[in-house]
């Protein structure tokens, strides 16, 4: 299978498919990013869709927009500062005491209203717990289309957005277009796009949006909150170094020499989804579309063959290093620095090899 996105319909084909926009929707325009807050912290892949968002407004030749719900004093002003920093040009606020924690029917019922009151053409979400809870709601809602799980968004020649995302396990890309109807949504899983850089000092206006919500009607309560921080689950989307193995370490035994790496060089380990399926480690440890997807410094892939599935979940990180005896791997195509050899054998050197250097550098570091 090719490793490139399917390409888009020829524009006959699109033409045919796409009937005349209905006239209710011909007045939506800009981009709009929803802004994850949750207890006065913003989730990081609010910031990469909005530098993705960019993008797609400057090509459209439209506003971007940062959208904050919350409850007022739990950071919403704050979030919405950085919204500009990150580079919209305005920010649609809705404050109410009742959305000071995320249920899905007072947030679904806030975000239709604000959709139907502002009229966005495009509406980003990151692919999140809160933000697939939230996306695929709304989106029934408005009875307009979602893309789910995005690895590319691009703006076609008939200015309707083109989302990418793989598909059949993985084994291929397409992109998928909603023609007519609005707004056009898609959600997109964290380090997938790459944080844009501060614009200190960036400023806009800001659109405070009313909601009438009555505690009564709503079914939902929280009862307690454990954040993911507290939790021990892996933080794999958000590690700087990641060690990673595959059905080449041959068994669950010796996942354990990625895992002493991973340690050794204070990173983050995984595995590919064959490791999974076979019971060598949990599904949170899992890298790829199905998976997790990781931007870090520093990847080692060890015994991976580096399929399509994988690939797009390991794509964005500053260096590649793959370790495998197979030199038609999938995964030499992309990596940066390949060295051909039994993981196995391989990776306990290394480790012993960084143990060293490490343990040098903190001599230095002591005796200074």
């Amino acid at each position: 299978m090719s490793d490139t996105p399917a390409p888009a319909a020829p524009a006959p084909a699109r033409a045919a498919m796409k009937k005349e926009l209905p006239e209710r929707f011909k007045a939506y325009r800009n981009v709009w990013v929803i802004v994850e807050l949750e207890r006065g912290q913003v989730h990081p892949v609010s910031w990469e869709l909005m530098g993705e968002g960019r993008k797609l407004a400057d090509k459209l030749g439209v506003e971007l927009a940062a959208v904050v719900v919350g409850a007022p004093g739990a950071g919403t002003r704050e979030a919405i500062a950085e919204g500009f920093v990150y580079g919209a040009d305005l920010a649609y606020l809705v404050e109410n005491p009742i959305l000071a924690e995320y249920r899905n029917e007072p947030y679904t019922k806030t975000l239709t209203d604000l959709v139907d009151t502002h009229k966005p053409e495009i509406l980003l979400l990151g692919a999140t717990n809160l933000g697939r809870d939230l996306a695929g709601s709304v989106a029934t809602t408005l009875l307009t289309g979602l893309t789910a799980d995005c690895t590319e968004l691009a703006v076609a020649a008939d200015k309707s957005l083109a989302a990418t995302r793989p598909t059949f396990g993985g084994s291929l890309l397409c992109t998928i277009y909603t023609l007519n109807t609005r707004p056009q949504m898609a959600t997109v899983r964290p380090r997938v796009m790459p944080t844009p850089t501060r614009q200190e000092g960036r400023t806009g206006r800001v659109v405070e949006h009313p909601i009438d919500l009555k505690e009564e009607s709503i079914v939902t309560k929280v009862l307690s909150f454990l954040p993911d921080r507290a939790s021990h689950k892996s933080n794999l989307a958000f590690a700087d170094v990641v060690v990673a193995g595959g059905l080449g370490l041959q068994g669950a035994e010796n996942l354990q020499l990625v895992r002493a790496l991973a340690d050794v060089l204070g990173g983050e380990w995984g595995c590919s989804r064959p490791c999974v399926q076979k019971g060598w480690a949990p599904a949170e440890r899992q890298i790829g579309q199905t998976g997790k997807t990781i931007r870090p410094k520093l990847y080692i892939a060890a015994g991976i063959s580096g399929a399509i599935q994988h690939r797009v979940g390991v794509e964005g990180a500053d260096l590649i290093v793959a370790i495998n005896t197979d030199r038609n791997a999938p995964i030499l195509d992309f990596a940066h620095f390949a060295v051909a050899t039994d993981a196995i054998r391989f990776l306990p050197a290394l480790t012993e090899a960084f143990r060293a250097r490490v343990s040098a550098h903190t001599s230095d570091r002591l005796a200074g």
